[in-house]
């Protein structure tokens, strides 16, 4: 398995140079600060941060590949046959918070564990996927996104895009608050159905997608006029994003309880965010269309 590990990490080294240059130039003020780290017990990683831009408010392209005696509880509960195995995981994971309100943030991630114990065989999966949450919709968004999404996976077969279309809508619940944290996209773990090559033929996909996705949304929404309302809605919906990543978001569970850096970790927080108490947007506002029509699990592309 060396090469095709080191095949992986190649892969993932190049993506986020790639999308660091391209959201640098998208922003066009701001510039990624690399932090390059060590993991005490294994591994580490290159954090990339952008704030205060033209653009990005934050952002962070993080690479990571860190290995360990054991996996982290977070990785064995939904697989306890994989208790007290060793592990290697490496991946790519990104959010970028747009300081226009009118501009969604935007989420993806591709990785790659295997686990290994001595007189048996490697057990190796990929993950990953991309999700995009808005403060103010706009259908056509919306259908770009999720036409973006279809496309990557439509390769590798009709059925791939509505399945983790549906895994991603299930998985990025706010079961709390019996809402969805966005509009969805994709979202796939424990991939190994296929060969080797083709899983690791569509973690490419789905990485090399994040850009056409997201980009033409950027492009689109950025020089909308906004309030100041406006932002302090955003902020207020960001909360939904912080409540989702510290309670259910497997890859910060997975992050924290495996010794990985906090600092990098919890990059993916956005800066500025509030609470408040029964707060609830005006009836037939923009504000309240967010939740009533655009965060409802919809089948974006079947009237496309």
């Amino acid at each position: 398995m060396n090469d095709r590990i080191e095949a992986v990490k190649a892969y993932l080294l190049d993506l986020q140079d790639r999308i660091c240059q391209e959201l640098e130039a998208e922003d066009g003020q701001a510039r990624f600060v690399e932090d390059v780290w060590t993991r005490p017990t294994g591994g580490g990683g290159r954090t990339r941060v952008i704030s205060e831009g033209a653009l990005i408010e934050k952002g962070g392209v993080n690479f990571s590949h860190v290995h360990g005696d054991s996996m982290p509880p977070s990785a064995s509960a939904h697989r306890p046959e994989l208790a007290g195995r060793s592990f290697e995981a490496m991946g790519v994971s990104l959010v970028i918070h747009p300081e226009n309100p009118h501009v969604p943030t935007s989420h993806a991630n591709v990785r790659f564990f295997i686990a290994e114990k001595d007189g048996e065989e490697p057990v190796w999966w990929f993950g990953g996927g991309l999700d995009l949450t808005p403060y103010y919709g706009h259908e056509e968004d919306c259908i770009h996104w999720h036409r973006v999404a279809r496309d990557a996976c439509a390769p590798f077969g009709e059925d791939i895009y509505p399945r983790y279309k549906a895994w991603c809508d299930r998985y990025f619940q706010l079961k709390h608050r019996n809402e969805p944290r966005g509009i969805g996209g994709l979202f796939f773990d424990d991939l190994n159905e296929w060969d080797f090559e083709t899983s690791f033929a569509f973690l490419r996909a789905i990485g090399d997608a994040y850009l056409n996705a997201y980009l033409p949304i950027v492009q689109r929404r950025r020089h909308t006029p906004f309030t100041e309302a406006q932002r302090e809605f955003q902020a207020y919906r960001r909360g939904r994003y912080v409540e989702f990543n510290l309670v259910y978001d497997r890859g910060t569970l997975f992050g924290l309880q495996s010794g990985g850096r906090t600092e990098s970790i919890l990059m993916s927080l956005p800066p500025l965010v509030r609470w408040g108490y029964e707060w609830k947007p005006e009836p037939g506002s923009e504000e309240a269309r967010l939740t009533e029509y655009f965060l409802t699990d919809r089948d974006w592309l079947a009237d496309a």
